[in-house]
């Protein structure tokens, strides 16, 4: 639509430009420009010059006000119930257009470009503010897919953006309406004061979704994945998904838990799967995503869901399953993870065919006003930046709302994109039931306190309309009551509360890990033939293509390490633990910013031919039975990104699904999916999730940002197993460690500490009989013969394995063992054990890292490994991970080795200062 940029002009000179340009070929304009063109040139051979010209100055202006109601009707509607509407200029009025009093009366054949022939301007004005001033408000004539505009204004204006519903479908409307009113009613009764952020105001939402839900069904949709806050969230669960009223009036009750594992959470948080049956009797699966507070987090995950859904149970066909997000008006407009979710939308690694958004727009947020919580005129603007169409719906309108959910669907369905709903409405109540808001907002809750709810207006259109009787309303009424008393009355006997989790059918196959299952061997080894075979494979390329020489070397000398060297480096063994998997009926998903060739250039899981765009993918070319490799560079996010990767694993347990940050403290950003979902989730809402997340890590005098992975973030968050923590020493380890993440009959998230100079560090390679004959060693020990000659043992993790390595034979310091945590959490404390006590000459024992003292693992380990007076050696406590000088990183590097051999040059304590030193002479 670029090109018609100016189609909203008043002035008789932009049409001449319209006519220059249709004169040279009709397809440079608007379909309703070339009628209108054609019945002008028409015109020009039946009447005079002058005629001619004034009938087309004023059609012109006609078309320029139908325009402008296209394109700016939204800002001039009756959308708001409480409130009054900004006031914008310049206004629709038709003499702002140019045209006159005496014009009303005359015919234009400008309303053939809205459908309904030659008509008066009162007949065309009449018509547009109905198609785009009444209840409904629409954006959508920024969108430059000339179908997706025209279908839409065409939809629109065929009906006049009124719903035509039959009695039968208003009767299903007042049903749905009744039950969210109803309700919400009852809980107020019932449980007086009780936290349950209720829909009141805003209960339209409910017949909006069944809406949704309905036609989605008439378009052969067979799943919907449902993300959204809190507010609302119960009476959804009850009367959109089914959840049994006594389920949950029982967890208003506060019972215990029946699974004593469980901590649980609010009810309001809670997830739910359910399947039900559409008014035509056919199966709709419907799942409702838990979430925590922070408001928009839900969005990546749902996505995450729906994306897997898609390609697990209908072959990746996105018109199968819809994703709902449902957002506040202040959530949607003040979180930055709304932004990055809809960037998603549309690329191949994320995609998942269009998401209907609705917003609850209670215009306010817990006590601050619209006005203070936006810059932008609406809040759902951020839909702009995809070119999604917004439908601005008054809440109080509730067959308007459902006519304009209608029309969402039918568009997702047909273009495959988002589109955007703003319900206006109000807040009945507080933040919360026990909240007052009269503090803060007197004025307009004053106006609420008097405004009739949406079930009570809808009543009365009903009644003066003839559809139904006062009697048959008390009927329906006393009905629901009755149900909801019945429940209430059954919930007092249920005597603890039960969390299923919500993705049932996906993990009926995978039992809880209690402590035993968590340390059981697990095979991971594959036959060396078979390895051969892979490494044969992933190496090899098409001879029809033509690739850059040093990817033909890349290619040649991994071959190389296999069959001549026998040793491999850290990327073949990442190669070879996803080609073992894709080979074993295992499909791997691989995500992340630059993660097909990987940030430090090891990776190069795919290969651009030469002086082309085409891609080619070793992995997905080792069978013709194996199961397919997905890699996706991803967006330059993370919050958005990990979301979506944890909500895929959440329904794929049978895909080894990876994140990759670029950096490993570049999950910073993600740091709300890592505490509210990844660590949190199992014990919260009963849900498993095996996520790889892989971070690199490492000190090699890079600054801040480009060393530490913030492994003591993690590490406070290790608790009753909920997750894993590793930071693997060698390819062969490493290979087992992704291998194991599958092969085992439960899941955990995996988070792994990779490393950046150990990538091409000659001595961090793995023999083959390690990938063939081993499993993964959640603690290495050394092979010294003369273990009693040692006096010292060291404990370290990661990277400065190899550094303490090189330090200590510089300065033949033969007294020193050094043993390698490789998993941190959960700590082997038995085997470490059993390894220290080996070492019956020992009598200092050293925990060694690379982090400040106040970072790394040390916290984690002191306050869980008590036995053997382990001491540590770090870098001096810090506000930030590392230096960002070359020259500091030296001196300090070289001062953290000094200590560990005792070479320290303290003035002070010098017998403690192996173990303490952290202060000046550091500086």
């Amino acid at each position: 639509m670029d090109k018609f940029n100016y189609l909203s002009n008043t002035d008789l000179q932009s049409t001449e430009q319209l006519y220059n340009l249709y004169k040279s070929d009709p397809k440079n304009v608007d379909e309703s420009w070339q009628k209108f063109f054609e019945g002008f040139e028409f015109a020009r051979t039946q009447f005079n010059e002058n005629e001619i010209n004034e009938n087309f100055d004023a059609e012109s202006k006609v078309l320029n006000l139908i325009n402008a109601y296209r394109e700016r009707g939204h800002l001039f509607t009756l959308t708001n119930p409480v409130r009054s509407r900004r006031m914008y200029s310049p206004t629709l009025d038709f003499e702002n257009f140019g045209l006159l009093q005496t014009d009303l009366t005359k015919p234009f054949n400008a309303g053939k470009n809205i459908g309904i022939g030659k008509a008066t301007l009162t007949e065309i004005i009449d018509f547009l503010k109905q198609t785009y001033c009444k209840s409904i408000g629409v954006e959508f004539r920024y969108i430059r897919n000339t179908e997706m505009h025209d279908w839409l204004r065409n939809k629109m204006e065929a009906d006049k953006n009124t719903p035509n519903y039959s009695e039968t479908e208003k009767l299903r409307i007042l049903q749905k309406l009744s039950e969210a009113v109803l309700f919400e009613r009852f809980l107020h009764l019932k449980f007086v004061g009780q936290k349950r952020f209720s829909l009141e105001g805003a209960e339209a939402l409910i017949p909006a979704i069944a809406e949704v839900i309905e036609k989605g069904v008439e378009s052969d949709v067979s799943e919907f994945i449902i993300g959204m806050a809190h507010r609302g969230r119960l009476n959804v669960l009850a009367n959109i998904l089914q959840k049994p009223y006594k389920n949950i009036f029982t967890e208003f009750q506060g019972k215990e838990y029946d699974d004593y594992a469980l901590m649980g959470d609010v009810k309001y948080h809670l997830g739910f799967n359910s399947t039900i049956k559409n008014r035509f009797n056919k199966d709709i699966s419907l799942t409702l995503s838990p979430n925590p507070s922070h408001l928009e987090a839900v969005d990546p995950v749902v996505e995450g869901l729906s994306r897997a859904k898609a390609e697990m149970y209908y072959n990746s066909n996105f018109t199968k399953v819809i994703p709902i997000l449902i957002h506040g008006d202040a959530s949607i407009a003040g979180q930055g993870i709304v932004y990055e979710v809809i960037q998603m939308s549309q690329l191949d690694g994320y995609k998942t065919g269009g998401t209907i958004h609705i917003v609850i727009n209670n215009q306010i947020g817990f006590t601050t006003n619209y006005l203070d919580a936006r810059s932008s005129t609406y809040c759902t603007d951020v839909a702009k930046t995809i070119q999604s169409p917004i439908f601005h719906v008054n809440g109080d309108d509730v067959e308007a709302l459902t006519h304009v959910m209608s029309l969402a669907v039918e568009f997702r369905q047909k273009f495959s994109k988002d589109v955007f709903i703003d319900i206006l409405c109000y807040r009945k109540h507080g933040h919360n039931e026990s909240d007052e808001p009269r503090f803060t907002q007197p004025i307009l809750y004053k106006v609420i306190e008097k405004h009739p709810n949406c079930l009570e207006i809808y009543k009365q259109k009903l009644l003066s309309e003839n559809s139904i009787s006062a009697s048959e309303i008390k009927s329906l009424e006393q009905e629901i009551t009755n149900v909801l008393e019945s429940n209430f009355n059954e919930s007092k006997a249920i005597q603890s509360l039960h969390i299923n989790s919500f993705l049932e059918k996906e993990w009926k196959d995978y039992k809880k890990a209690d402590d035993t299952a968590i340390f059981n061997n697990t095979k991971t080894s594959i036959d060396e033939k078979q390895l051969r075979f892979l490494a044969a494979q992933i190496t090899k390329l098409p001879e029809n293509k033509l690739f850059y020489k040093k990817l033909v070397k890349l290619q040649d000398d991994r071959k190389a390490m296999v069959e001549k060297s026998g040793m491999l480096d850290w990327a073949m063994g990442e190669l070879l633990a996803y080609a073992s998997l894709l080979s074993e009926n295992t499909p791997v998903r691989l995500s992340g910013q630059d993660v097909e060739r990987g940030t430090f250039s090891h990776r190069h899981s795919v290969l651009t031919v030469e002086d082309s765009e085409e891609k080619y993918i070793p992995l997905n070319n080792i069978s013709d039975t194996q199961k397919k490799f997905q890699v996706f560079n991803s967006l330059l996010s993370e919050y958005g990104v990990l979301g979506f990767e944890y909500g895929y694993a959440s329904a794929m347990p049978n895909t080894l699904t990876i994140w990759e940050a670029q950096f490993g403290d570049f999950f910073n950003g993600a740091q709300i999916i890592v505490d509210q979902f990844i660590a949190s989730a199992e014990e919260k809402w009963n849900l498993m999730n095996g996520l790889v997340m892989l971070l690199p890590h490492g000190y090699e005098g890079q600054g801040s940002e480009h060393s530490s992975a913030r492994m003591e973030r993690f590490l406070i968050l290790c608790a009753d197993n909920n997750i894993q923590v590793a930071n693997c020493t060698t390819p062969a380890n490493f290979f087992h460690l992704l291998r194991r993440q599958i092969k085992r009959d439960f899941r955990k998230p995996l988070v792994v500490f990779t490393p950046k100079s150990l990538l091409r560090h000659p001595d961090c390679v793995s023999p083959i009989a390690a990938f063939t004959q081993e499993t993964f060693h959640e603690v290495i020990d050394e092979a010294i013969e003369q273990k009693d000659l040692i006096d010292t043992v060291i404990l370290c993790t990661g990277k400065i394995f190899y550094d303490l390595v090189s330090e200590r034979a510089k300065r033949s310091a033969n007294n020193i063992a050094i043993i390698r945590i490789e998993q941190v959490y959960p700590l082997p404390t038995e085997k470490i054990d059993a390894i220290i006590s080996s070492y019956k000459k020992a009598k200092e024992y050293l925990w060694v890292q690379e982090e400040p003292a106040n970072m790394g693992a040390w916290g984690f380990i002191s306050r869980n490994y008590k036995t053997n007076n382990l001491k540590v050696v770090a870098r001096p406590a810090s506000g930030t991970p590392a230096t960002g000088s070359s020259s500091m990183h030296k001196i300090r590097y070289e001062k953290l080795m000094g200590k560990v051999f005792g070479e320290c040059k303290c003035t002070e304590r010098k017998d403690e200062c192996r173990m303490t030193c952290i202060g000046e002479e550091w500086a």
